[in-house]
């Protein structure tokens, strides 16, 4: 009897022909997913374009440099018409608008400082649209985002991008096993953005030198505050600028004008030390300020822990991981405690400065690549 022909993977790890694959590619009009969805109708699977329009279409219409609006759904649209796959444009704006933007606003009035972008891919792009996706019978959902699925001896892994430098782990942080199964990242292990760019000009795409999205896609100019008393009018109401043992330094316009680390704009002259915002308190409308000595921190706590690894969070003992604070930092070297109801408590070896609540803290295998997940930090020490 002749052996049985093994069935071979296609690039995507299913084992069928590109042909029979569908795909879903979430496409925001920027050069990564447009450079997916080329390369993955050029490998020859049946791909299926999908642009969420997140919000208000027409006051962004000619609004450049954010995602899911204005020029750049028509741009996801020439690509599709360019290479002849179908494309959809999927009005997910009260949803977008009720889990991130509310979310974001309230978030900015408790004091916090939130990452919108987190929300996004949490509760709409690989929630809403996965499901969708599912719906059309597609046999995976494939993003433009810079990180690696990685097929484990146990389960799907998340890793780290090849080009750490592109490396967007931060921000999917609260993936679950589920989503992860599903998602397909084809950029993460490209070794460079030039990399993306040339697949793009490779394929002839009208975005191929299309500028990388800087803002957040609803703040218009990085200017929280005013988007803020736009949603909640009344939200910045003035208060006192103290030093840690309560003293009144001055004055200030809305605790919604300050962040954690800031040090200019705080109005404050003659004193012998530069002063920086160490804590923000939203019900007593004070801005606790202090010398750059008083960022640091060495306990962290955390809220909503999604945890990646192979065994149940509740039964993991302290362990040492490196965690990232904020999306710019450097993974630093840690012990997490688990703690009950998807809570932690967080030990760095090394101060860190600036910890911030609302901001997310990312876990990272000490010596490889692997993200463990994470958590919203809830307070620091």
């Amino acid at each position: 009897m002749a052996p049985e022909t093994e069935t071979r993977l296609n690039s995507l790890g299913f084992p069928k022909a590109a042909a029979d694959t569908r795909v879903v590619v979430a496409m925001s009009g920027g050069v990564d997913s447009s450079a997916v969805a080329a390369l993955l109708a050029s490998e020859g699977y049946d791909v299926v374009g999908i642009t969420l329009q997140l919000y208000d279409h027409g006051a962004a219409l000619e609004k450049k440099g954010a995602c899911c609006a204005g020029t750049d759904i028509r741009d996801a649209r020439r690509v599709a018409e360019s290479l002849q796959f179908p494309h959809y444009v999927l009005d997910y704006e009260n949803i977008f608008r009720e889990n991130v933007i509310d979310e974001f606003a309230d978030s900015y009035l408790a004091g916090a400082t939130p990452i919108p972008c987190i929300k996004c891919n949490e509760r709409v792009k690989f929630s809403e649209l996965l499901d969708t996706a599912r719906d059309l019978d597609a046999d995976c959902l494939a993003t433009g985002h810079y990180v690696r699925r990685v097929v484990g001896p146990n389960r799907s892994e998340l890793h780290r991008a090849a080009d750490h430098s592109r490396d967007q782990s931060y921000f999917l942080f609260a993936t679950t096993d589920d989503q992860l199964d599903y998602l397909r990242f084809p950029l993460g292990g490209l070794q460079s953005k030039g990399d993306t760019r040339g697949l793009a000009r490779k394929f002839g795409l009208s975005v191929a030198e299309k500028p990388d999205s800087q803002d957040i896609c609803f703040v218009p100019n990085g200017n929280y505050a005013s988007v803020i008393e736009k949603l909640r009018p009344g939200a910045a109401e003035p208060g006192d600028i103290v030093d840690l043992d309560g003293k009144i330094l001055g004055s200030h316009r809305g605790v919604i004008h300050y962040t954690i680390g800031q040090r200019r704009g705080l109005g404050i002259g003659g004193l012998s030390e530069p002063l920086y915002v160490v804590r923000l308190d939203a019900e007593t409308r004070r801005v606790a300020v202090g010398p750059k000595s008083a960022l640091q921190s060495s306990e962290i706590t955390l809220r909503e822990i999604n945890w990646l690894g192979d065994n149940p969070f509740e039964c993991e003992s302290e362990q040492r991981v490196s965690v990232k604070v904020r999306s710019t930092r450097p993974p630093k070297e840690a012990i997490i405690t688990p703690l009950p109801d998807r809570r932690a408590e967080v030990r760095l070896l090394e101060p860190e400065e600036g910890v911030a609540p609302g901001q997310a803290c990312v876990f990272y295998d000490i010596s490889g690549t692997r993200v463990y997940g994470g958590g919203w930090i809830h307070g620091a020490r």
